[in-house]
């Protein structure tokens, strides 16, 4: 096992976060407001041409960034020109999902002030990168995003930015400044590097809206958070406490975090400790649907124990005292074993109440959750969510029947599981519609799935 110091002595993070002393991520955040509160506004003309104005497009509070005149912003093109790293993006689409392509357009790399390393995209070693692309043809919108997991930048690209660039949308997304699985040793005390996340979605949107107005001579009119898993997670937090920088937002399986109840370290213990003795009964107490049993190998050995480790370290590290991250696969009974974690008897309240979610959205939410996930079972997370929403502010929650937490898993599965992206995509243009239109979208509900059609590529939202 790895060993490592007590939290006090960890990575101190350089970018400030909320709540912390002012420091150069703060002075840079500072910096992008007046730019963007000085941007030209909305309605003035739009400079069109191949890359215009590429020479004047600068992203406020970067450290470091490239310019990019592409052919294509897709994927299609940036695999071939290395725009894009394919790794990155791999298993989180279902086979056969068809995306679009030929998106000429600017794509700016770099990254922001930070002091942690673990992104060593592109040979920087250095966390706290982005992505930023700026379509020929712009729809005067702008989607916003964080990445799925502890995965780099390039995460979202299959799965979000092909489909949003070719709607004509500018797209920005963050690593979230601290990537891997061992993203736990960054910042101060407990909680600080999942926090860290939350203040680089900010970040990344406040720079791309400057951006924007800089390549189109205009603000965007319209800006829509969007994110898969921990991506999810960054909608609804953004959503609670940053509205006034969005018109709405699109939660894809989130990671539910709240002091109190249902979150990701209570339910995963349970399952460590039931799966390997064969109790199916306990694996259902402990939330996980029935009729996803032929799921739970596969993310035993891949997601649950990693998950649990990772994340209970970064929130409770006294758990197991010097050992960083626990002991995988332990044994129930095992001194300081993760399957044994009590979060409630831990209390790790302090660190939880950084990122922890509330449910009051300030701005139309959609959240859509597979009934078959196997990593955030949907009566722990989606199902508990929706409920802290409640039935008072504008939210739409689609369980999709057959959905799981990996699309990739419907190659495996075909006719047991239902990939969520073409989902994803119509809740998307659900969204459209309630907020420039103002065309409600249909009834939350439980949402069959369809006898026939192409599930890769088709999702209706309605019964």
């Amino acid at each position: 096992m790895f060993m490592m110091g007590s939290w006090r002595r960890r990575r101190v993070a350089g970018a400030a976060l909320p709540g912390r002393a002012a420091g150069a991520g703060a002075v840079a955040v500072v910096a992008v407001v007046a730019l963007v509160g000085g941007a030209p506004a909305a309605g003035a003309g739009t400079v069109s041409g191949h890359c215009a104005r590429l020479d004047r497009v600068a992203v406020p509070g970067a450290e470091h960034q490239v310019k990019a005149c592409l052919d294509d912003l897709t994927t299609a093109g940036t695999t071939v020109s290395g725009h894009t790293d394919p790794s990155d993006w791999a298993g989180l689409h279902p086979p056969g999902a068809v995306n679009p392509k030929g998106v000429p357009g600017i794509q700016i790399d770099g990254y922001f002030p930070d002091s942690s390393t673990f992104n060593t995209t592109h040979g920087w070693n250095h966390d706290s990168q982005f992505v930023l692309r700026l379509p020929d043809r712009w729809n005067g919108g702008l989607v916003v995003a964080g990445t799925p997991g502890n995965r780099e930048q390039y995460a979202n690209d299959f799965t979000i930015s092909d489909w949003a660039l070719a709607k004509g949308y500018a797209y920005a997304v963050t690593d979230k400044g601290n990537v891997g699985v061992t993203f736990y040793r960054d910042g101060r005390r407990p909680g600080d590097a999942i926090a860290e996340w939350n203040h680089r979605v900010t970040q990344v949107a406040l720079a791309a809206k400057a951006v924007v107005a800089q390549r189109y001579g205009r603000l965007p009119e319209r800006t829509y958070a969007a994110g898969i898993s921990n991506g999810g997670y960054l909608v609804r937090w953004q959503l609670e406490n940053r509205a006034r920088l969005y018109d709405g937002g699109i939660d894809w399986e989130g990671t539910l975090w709240r002091v109190k109840g249902d979150n990701l370290v209570n339910f995963l213990p349970p399952a460590l400790r039931a799966y390997p003795k064969g109790d199916t009964q306990a694996m259902y107490d402990a939330g996980f649907a029935r009729g996803s049993e032929f799921l739970w190998p596969f993310h035993h050995q891949y997601y649950w124990d990693l998950t649990q480790r990772v994340y209970r370290e970064e929130l409770d590290p006294s758990f197991d005292g010097e050992t960083e991250a626990g002991t995988p696969f332990c044994a129930s009974g095992t001194p300081a074993c993760d399957a044994d974690y009590d979060y409630d008897a831990r209390k790790p309240y302090a660190a939880v109440r950084k990122i922890g979610l509330t449910g009051r959205i300030g701005k139309p939410l959609i959240t859509i959750h597979g009934t078959l996930d196997t990593l955030l079972p949907i009566s722990r997370s989606g199902d508990v969510y929706a409920e802290m929403v409640g039935g008072q502010r504008p939210f739409r929650y689609y369980r999709i029947t057959d959905g799981t937490h990996v699309d990739s898993l419907h190659a495996a599965y075909p006719d047991r599981i239902r990939p969520l992206l073409p989902c994803f995509r119509s809740a998307f243009e659900a969204m459209e519609s309630w907020v420039e239109r103002g065309q409600s979208p249909p009834p939350s509900a439980t949402l069959p799935r369809p006898s026939g059609g192409d599930l890769s590529n088709e999702c209706q939202l309605t019964m």
